[in-house]
């Protein structure tokens, strides 16, 4: 039997917001968690205190003039006298005020509760000739208001017995069921929503929990939000963001989970078809607990079910009680009765058409015959409902992980020989490139596992500058390692593999039609040579860590002014304003026996690796101050560069800690920092 889980990220816009605030703030990761579910206040039941003088026998009441059932005196101290008893049950009241009153006040004020609503002192009946104006839960539990309402009610929740809930809106849209949230939950950051404009209006895109448990939706003005919540966090909706992290973990699926990973419709969750490998995992159970444990981990909130179909599993995802839930197989109906029909992936028109006729559950859609259902809701709905219970098949698109281009050679006898498997790489190459070619890649790095008789493995790597489909140039590459490579008892197969591939499409070149009269003919001058196969072949003997370029970067300290590039990447030059030397030193060499006048006079006479030099010409100083953004340490810190240069004509770079005035800003010790070419 087909099983098909359905993993929903309720709140993928603005967990994604929060991710990128945490990892910029780590400081602020536990701000974003939503915290725990207050749990209700209830009242102590406790007998009452009997005086031990009473005569259990000869009445049932304790003595001492009050009422045995007071409520006041449930919670007497060990005194039981009467004014003990009533100071206690006063305290006891004059606390629960105070946390009801707490809560009231953390809500907005389109929120809190009218005078009315907290002055009345019994609970109030429900009124059975509003069915219009009130509609089911989602699993059929009291009715609940529609529409505008933004709280619960709330004599039906006396402040007495448990503090105020807010009411968190359903995802789906119109018909969805509202389940109650904590308050502390909405409480925990400031609300953030997410909005993007539509025709003449900004609208909200996405909204978090804390939002929606304030009575913000996704479709509502963002000038209407803003005036309810005045300290919203507002951001730009990225769809383009979303769909990514979507795509990534929907790849991340597919080489953990399942081979069968998709992308819902409406960008809000996966499809994941666990038909025959929920074994592997311990379950069906054990996988979905993984799959949530992950997206808790990346800090997404998820919800999942596993159902016989995709309908039913996407009802049950988005509509269902719990977090995780489990349908068996031919039970899809019977799981998604009370759910709303929002459940099945209707059209709006359709939803608010069924909401007039008073159909408020999948139930009673299933229960209507199918005819009249068809002509006055569309032959879509009947679809729906049959791909829910299972009628009819709905297939699912999965995305294909990137494989990377690759070649596998197998040999009839086992080879030994550098000749050999000289041979047997060409051949290798060969299909790779034209692999490559095929897919409009190029190669920037390259693996070559030869697999032993014995079961191990010999593997070579090379890369390259720049993307290539050049099989010689990449053959020469590979080549130079054939001697690392230990054959053993002899190599029964190789796999020659692209790891690493960009985009390498047609370059157009000079064909001799430029500018006439050039010193090198029609063409003008010559084309710049291709110094990537020459790159390619020192780094392969050196070591690509080896070969880099210099290049400058904005900062005041020298040592940090400078930094590696790849051979072939565009660099920015330094200032030539400020001449550098051509070597630094890393880090800079102390220098002993120093003759200088103070405050800004150079060297006269150093001694530098035990050899003294005496000064002839010197150019100075050059201020340099720390850099107090990145250390406490060097909001103080003062250097005075040198350039000097001796009676050999030698020329250095050195400089003095400290101006010599303030013993903070430095201890007056010189150092050599450089040595111009």
């Amino acid at each position: 039997m087909p099983r098909v889980a359905s993993l929903y990220l309720p709140n993928l816009a603005t967990d994604r917001l929060r991710r990128a605030d945490a990892a910029a703030r780590p400081e602020t990761a536990d701000a974003i968690r939503p915290s725990a579910p207050h749990p209700p206040a209830r009242i102590r039941e406790e007998p009452p205190v009997a005086d031990p003088q009473d005569d259990a026998t000869a009445c049932s009441a304790p003595r001492g003039g009050w009422r045995p059932g007071a409520r006041w005196a449930r919670d007497a101290e060990e005194d039981s006298s009467p004014e003990a008893a009533w100071a206690a049950f006063r305290r006891r009241k004059a606390a629960q005020r105070a946390a009801t009153q707490c809560e009231i006040e953390r809500l907005p004020l389109h929120q809190r509760p009218p005078v009315r609503e907290l002055g009345r002192r019994s609970e109030a009946a429900e009124n059975p000739f509003k069915n219009g104006a009130f509609r089911s839960g989602p699993a059929g539990g009291k009715p609940i208001h529609h529409g505008s309402f933004k709280g619960p009610s709330l004599a039906s929740q006396p402040f007495a017995i448990q503090p105020f809930r807010a009411m968190r809106p359903d995802d789906g849209g119109a018909g969805g069921g509202q389940l109650p949230v904590p308050l502390g939950e909405a409480s925990g950051t400031a609300p953030l929503v997410t909005a993007h404009p539509v025709g003449p209006r900004i609208v909200v895109a996405a909204a978090c929990p804390a939002a929606r448990a304030l009575g913000l939706l996704p479709g509502m003005p963002l000038t209407q939000a803003r005036a309810l919540v005045p300290g919203l966090d507002v951001r730009d909706a990225a769809p383009a963001a979303d769909s990514a992290i979507l795509e990534r973990l929907a790849l991340f699926a597919a080489r953990r989970w399942t081979p069968t990973a998709a992308v819902s419709a409406g960008l809000d969750g996966l499809w994941l078809d666990l038909t025959g490998v929920s074994h592997l995992f311990g379950g069906e159970r054990a996988v979905a607990a993984r799959m949530l444990r992950t997206c808790a981990r990346a800090g997404f909130t998820a919800r999942i079910a596993v159902a016989g179909t995709a309908g039913a599993a996407h009802a049950l995802a988005r509509y269902g009680r719990e977090p995780l839930a489990i349908c068996p197989s031919g039970g899809e109906a019977a799981a998604i009765a009370q759910l709303p029909p929002a459940a099945l992936r209707l059209e709006q028109n359709q939803i608010d058409a069924a909401r007039r006729l008073g159909i408020e559950t999948v139930g009673d859609l299933l229960a209507s015959p199918r005819g009249p259902i068809g002509r006055r809701f569309g032959t879509s709905l009947i679809a729906r409902i049959d791909q829910a219970i299972g009628r009819q098949g709905e297939p699912i698109e999965a995305i294909a992980p990137f494989q990377p281009p690759s070649a596998t050679l197998r040999f009839v006898e086992p080879i030994a020989t550098a000749e050999a498997i000289a041979t047997a790489l060409a051949d290798a190459m060969t299909m790779l490139v034209r692999e490559l070619g095929l897919r409009g890649l190029g190669a920037r790095a390259l693996l070559l596992a030869c697999l032993r008789v014995d079961g191990a493995e010999q593997r070579v790597r090379c890369g390259t500058a720049r993307a290539t489909r050049d099989g010689g140039h990449l053959l020469r590459l590979l080549a130079m390692r054939i001697e690392t490579i230990e054959p053993g008892f002899g190599i029964e197969g190789i796999r020659l593999v692209a790891t690493r591939s960009e985009p390498l499409a047609a370059e157009a070149i000079d064909g001799g039609l430029g500018a006439a009269g050039g010193p090198h003919g029609w063409g003008g001058d010559p084309p710049a040579p291709d110094l990537a196969p020459l790159i390619d072949r020192l780094a392969g003997r050196i070591g690509a860590r080896n070969l880099y370029r210099v290049g400058a970067v904005e900062s005041d300290v020298p040592e940090r002014g400078v930094r590696p590039a790849p051979p072939l990447a565009e660099v920015a030059e330094w200032p030539r304003r400020w001449p550098r030397p051509a070597r630094l030193l890393s880090p800079p060499e102390q220098v002993d026996h120093v003759i200088f006048e103070i405050p800004d006079h150079p060297p006269r006479r150093f001694v530098w690796r035990g050899r003294p030099y005496l000064v002839t010409r010197g150019d100075g100083p050059e201020r340099i101050h720390g850099e107090w953004w990145r250390r406490s340490g060097e909001a103080d810190a003062v250097r005075d560069y040198y350039q000097v240069e001796d009676e050999a004509g030698a020329r250095f770079w050195l400089f003095r800690r400290g101006d010599g005035l303030d013993p903070r800003t430095g201890d007056l010790s010189w150092h050599l920092h450089g040595v111009f070419g």
